[in-house]
């Protein structure tokens, strides 16, 4: 193509991503205030919502993953010219996010007092840990809801409301959580179960806010809201779960990689762990950014494969790539040049200082690594790609990278920088796997996997069913 044509996509892609790195930015900043609030009441009420927190993220991102298949979907109809099906995917993925949200409530609710004997929990910590877990659980369906409203949006380049909605959370959760956590007006304070409470309270204001404003607002009236029937149709739902299970499972996956790196960190001692956590903490604030600009490559792609142009899709989604690049090259930069900053603006102890620096220079390494893979896996999910990208992040983490990282840590005698070595090498296979997959399908027209028949023979029903 031109570098007219490429111009004109860069500028689509950036104007659509920008509010979609800001909204994911918004997500992380949630776990911050909680963080923030609980501080503030000792160690043990910190420690149960720091950990409660990480064991959150793992079905948070679950569903986050299953709800990527909204906009993969809607953004391909819009690009054929069917935006008035929109509507039809929208209410089926809202039955989705229902199903789901409450598999995710009963798991969450039923697993916690195991987790706390699985993870070794101190024992001052557990009880604060289950309360936290089975409150914040409560919002799972409404996280389900939320994420079809952004996805439905965001497929329609409508990428504000997420935004709005977003710090609409962020202000509500202060007083809110300062209310359940300390107390007032008459309650008495509730800890780490009134972290978990308010949390799960808010999600629901806003899923019921965006729904409210999803089916009042005139830019979504066109959307084909009469069309079909209104339960829940089996074959639509699974061509969305076909779609969305693959995608959670590559998230899933790799939330679990550091997930499990922490486990084996945890065993040389307090202060690895300490920087462990800072370094991962400063990583996953960066990640924020390519996350939400793979949203946004996932509907340009999703838009180009609806109008039948591979070349356009190869542009959106190369385009995309080189874009978390240079985002990443700035992450990169920060950590190399001011790792003492960072670390001290987390710990005074020298130690944990020391230790985090080490630490954020191989953090700053993966930096590119990580914004290529997220990239060019919402490349491939615009073009509902999504079961070969998912066993490549598992061979990629869980066959490559944790591997060599227990090896580099133990028998090496690395410890946790040979654990963050091997995330790094995990993460750069995933890069070059992931992006060779995409362009092998918009150069050489291999030809999908099929995950799209079962939401294909969802939406014949479209057609079929009486208004």
């Amino acid at each position: 193509m031109s570098r007219h044509a490429a111009a004109v996509e860069l500028r689509a892609l950036l104007r659509l991503a920008a509010p979609l790195m800001a909204g994911q930015v918004l997500l992380f900043g949630s776990n911050l205030v909680d963080t923030l609030l609980a501080g503030h009441l000792g160690p043990v009420v910190l420690g149960a919502v720091a950990i409660g927190g990480s064991v959150w993220m793992v079905p948070l991102m679950a569903m986050q993953g299953i709800m990527y298949s909204v906009p993969a979907r809607i953004s391909r109809l819009v690009g054929a010219g069917l935006r008035h099906e929109a509507g039809f995917v929208f209410r089926q993925a809202l039955w989705l996010a229902l199903f789901a949200g409450l598999v995710m409530l009963l798991a969450v609710r039923l697993s916690a007092p195991g987790l706390v004997g699985l993870l070794q929990v101190p024992s001052d910590l557990q009880d604060g840990l289950v309360d936290f877990l089975r409150a914040v659980s409560l919002g799972a369906p409404a996280l389900g809801a939320f994420m079809a409203c952004r996805g439905l949006s965001d497929a329609l380049s409508m990428t504000r409301p997420a935004i709005w909605f977003g710090l609409l959370g962020i202000a509500l959760l202060v007083p809110i959580g300062f209310l359940l956590m300390y107390g007032g007006f008459g309650f008495a304070g509730l800890g780490a179960y009134g972290s978990g409470l308010a949390t799960a309270l808010v999600i629901w204001l806003q899923a019921a806010c965006f729904l409210l404003f999803v089916s009042r607002a005139r830019a979504y009236r066109d959307i084909g809201w009469s069309l079909g029937r209104m339960g829940p149709e089996r074959a639509a739902l699974a061509g969305l779960l076909t779609l969305g299970l693959p995608m959670a499972a590559s998230v899933v996956m790799e939330v679990s990689l550091f997930s499990g790196a922490a486990f084996a960190i945890a065993r040389f001692g307090a202060i690895p762990v300490a920087a462990h956590q800072i370094a991962l903490n400063v990583a996953g604030l960066a990640f924020m950014m390519p996350l939400g600009l793979a949203g946004a490559i996932t509907v340009r792609v999703g838009l180009a494969m609806g109008r039948g142009s591979l070349q356009a899709a190869r542009l959106a989604g190369m385009l995309g790539i080189g874009v978390a690049l240079a985002t990443q090259s700035v992450s990169c930069l920060v950590m190399v040049t001011l790792p003492s900053t960072i670390a001290a603006i987390y710990s005074n102890d020298v130690d944990v200082q020391a230790a985090t620096v080490s630490l954020l220079a191989l953090a700053a390494l993966f930096q590119l690594s990580d914004g290529v893979q997220v990239a060019a896996n919402g490349a491939l999910r615009g073009m509902q790609d999504t079961r070969l990208p998912a066993l490549i992040t598992l061979f990629a983490y869980w066959v490559v990278g944790m591997p060599i990282g227990l090896l580099l840590a133990f028998p090496a005698g690395l410890a946790a920088r040979g654990m963050w070595m091997g995330l790094f090498v995990g993460l750069s296979v995933a890069a070059v796997l992931l992006t060779w997959r995409f362009r092998a399908r918009t150069v050489f027209a291999i030809p999908p996997d099929g995950v799209t028949a079962g939401m294909t023979a969802g939406l014949q029903l479209v057609n079929e069913a009486p208004p």
